[in-house]
Formats: structure tokens, sequence, C-alpha cells
């Protein structure tokens, strides 16, 4: 009889726990990298948010979502409970530091000249001897520092990706570490055609399967499971590729 009122009182705790937890609002952070995640006429939007949107629909949690600085973005979701952050890509480096949901996106990251610059890059070492754009705490720049490069001697640090464009155009900078779609999507909206102004000077294989949502490892396995099950769903459900369609996104692996 004692045993079955344990039972009894330990589902009720969990079902508090879970009530608890999915009736709470989630945090959601980001940054300004079109299509993905941007701020336009002052609502967030892009292929990413849109998929979180889903998400949290899906599994009936709020979410309080706030655009910033990558590197802010990213040392609040890697330091608190319950805050989610996209677009986020997946390395070695940051994989036992959060716990992962995805892929939600297509991501192909190059090292960009400009066309006529005649740069050439066989190997990765020989983009050493240039200057490179990058943006604090981004992918590419934590990538090329783990292979040698460093802020203040090959990598220049921004926290913006259209000033790096900038620096690029100016020559300020020989090279600019970027996103394809993203790099795309910023040069067309300073008026320039991508297909005349850059060219990809080397490949880098930094994220696995693109780009993903992530929490900290103190966030609940509960809360990652909901969030799975929120991806798997609409993605049965046929939402993600209608949200995939609208945006104009290649197929996912």
């Amino acid at each position: 009889m004692l045993r079955l009122k344990y039972i009894f009182l330990s589902l009720l705790l969990n079902l508090a726990f879970d009530r608890l937890v999915f009736a709470e609002t989630i945090k959601v952070v980001t940054e300004e990298l079109a299509p993905y995640n941007y701020t336009e006429k002052g609502v967030l939007t892009g292929f990413c948010t849109e998929i979180v949107q889903a998400i949290l629909k899906e599994i009936n949690i709020q979410g309080d979502f706030q655009s910033m600085p990558w590197a802010r973005a990213y040392d609040s979701a890697l330091r608190n409970e319950n805050v989610l952050i996209y677009s986020i890509g997946r390395t070695p480096q940051r994989e036992i530091l959060f716990k992962w949901i995805g892929p939600i996106a297509p991501a192909n990251n190059y090292l960009f000249a400009l066309a006529g610059n005649n740069i050439k890059i066989s190997r990765l070492t020989d983009a050493k001897k240039y200057q490179i754009a990058s943006v604090n705490a981004d992918i590419g720049e934590q990538f090329l520092e783990s292979q040698g490069f460093s802020k203040g001697k090959n990598l220049q640090s921004s926290v913006k990706y259209q000033l790096n464009y900038e620096k690029l155009k100016l020559r300020r900078v020989d090279l600019w570490v970027m996103n394809e779609m993203a790099a795309y999507h910023l040069v067309r909206q300073a008026g320039d055609d991508p297909a005349k102004i850059l060219v990809r000077a080397y490949k880098l294989q930094l994220s696995e399967n693109g780009y993903f949502i992530a929490f900290s490892h103190k966030t609940s396995d509960k809360v990652i499971e909901r969030f799975n099950i929120g991806l798997e769903n609409i993605k049965k459900n046929g939402i993600f590729d209608l949200i995939k369609k609208k945006w104009l996104l290649e197929d996912l692996d």
C-alpha cells in the first residue's frame, strides 16, 4: 500500500514538474544572420526563426525572442538554464558544451575573396598570410583560431557580418570567413551581384549537417526531449517543408 502511494506521488510530482517546465516562457537568443534569422521592420524573422516558432507552437511553449551580438547570445545560452540559441553550428569544439536539437538548416562556409584579387589557397595554412574578416565567437572564427589563426595577427574580428563585407569591399581585408547563403544575402542587400564580386577561395568543413538549435547542459533532458519531438512532428506534418519552400532553401541531407 505504501509502495502504491509512493508511485502515485511520484507520478503527480513528475506531472507537476512537466507542467512547470513547459508552462514557463523559454528565453530564445539569436543574432542578425539573414536569411536564417534577422530583424525586418522591427520584427524578428527568417527561415530558422520560423522553424523555432513552429516548434514552440507545436509543443505549446512560449518563446521570449531576443536578437543580440553573437558572442553575447552564445555566452547566455552556454551559462544559463532554459535558454535556446539558434542558428548555431555544431562543431567538435562545441559538442560537449550544449545539448543539441536538429539540424534545422543547411550551411556552407567559405573563405571569400574579391573577384580579381587573384588569391589562391590550396590548403588552409596558405590563408595565414592574409587578413581575414571574422565575427567574435562565430563558428568560422572559432574554427580558424583552433587552426592557429589569431585575432590581431590574421583575424580582424567584429560584431556584425555586414561590417566584414564592407571591409572586404574596401580592401581592408583580403578574405572573409562567412556562411555562403548569408554572404550572398548581404552582398545583394548592398546592391551588388555575388556572382561578380565574390570568389570562393577555400571551402571550410565546419558544422556537421548545417545549423542547429542548442541549450546549455544545465537545461533538463525533459526540455530537450520535448523540443526534439516538436521538431520531428513539424517534419511529419509538413510544416517544416512549407517553411523551407517559402524561404527557397535547399533540401537538408
